[in-house]
């Protein structure tokens, strides 16, 4: 399957895609991860993107483009992946289709932005792995330390509450109108956020038929 994760930042876009690449044994690619490890690498894409990213802006189609067409060449992508955080823009979604990339389905996961606000403010992130974490639904074993890695856990600059709106003002302006593009396809199905991640994830498989 070849899917995209559509909802706005905060969503729950990344954990769900976790979840489901296990299910269907398909690579999880997710800009978002890619942009953060290249930052902390400092490489030229990276300190390209951080100015974009600490104002809670989107990065520059063309460096989002650039990343995607490398990954998807890459031989686990064969049989299928799951795209969080592309496209972002009708712009991109059309360079998408221009370079080629077929999809399955577009998902939209449903969420009100006063619960995203709220529920960002409790977001972990992996400063060595750049895994996600939450202090109420999906806490670490041990506070402030990665399940996986070990490394310490932080709030990430864009998951500041002011930072969210900003992200939020973003999506609805830009990201929003993908779910028109999908419809109009008749690749778009819509789920709403649930009161927890595994019914979330229940909601996503019914729609889904897997």
């Amino acid at each position: 399957m070849r899917l995209i994760l559509l909802g706005a930042p905060g969503a729950g876009k990344g954990t769900q895609a976790e979840i489901l690449s296990k299910l269907l044994d398909i690579p999880t690619i997710s800009t978002g991860n890619i942009l953060r490890a290249a930052v902390k690498d400092g490489t030229p894409v990276g300190l390209e993107a951080k100015s974009f990213m600490d104002a809670g802006k989107l990065v520059p189609d063309s460096v989002i483009i650039e990343i995607l067409r490398d990954r998807l060449s890459q031989p686990d992508c064969e049989n299928g992946y799951i795209l969080d955080g592309v496209p972002r823009t009708i712009p991109q979604a059309k360079a998408m289709e221009e370079m080629g990339i077929e999809i399955d389905c577009a998902l939209s996961i449903e969420i009100e932005d006063e619960t995203i606000v709220k529920r960002m403010s409790g977001r972990r992130t992996c400063h060595g792995c750049g895994a996600s974490f939450h202090i109420v639904s999906n806490p670490p074993k041990v506070e402030g330390i990665c399940d996986i890695c070990g490394s310490q856990l932080e709030i990430r600059s864009d998951d500041a509450p002011e930072t969210v709106k900003a992200r939020l003002k973003t999506y609805h302006e830009e990201t929003e109108p993908l779910l028109s593009f999908y419809s109009e396809r008749n690749k778009l199905k819509s789920v709403e956020n649930q009161s927890s991640i595994e019914k979330t994830t229940d909601v996503i498989r019914k729609a889904l038929g897997i």
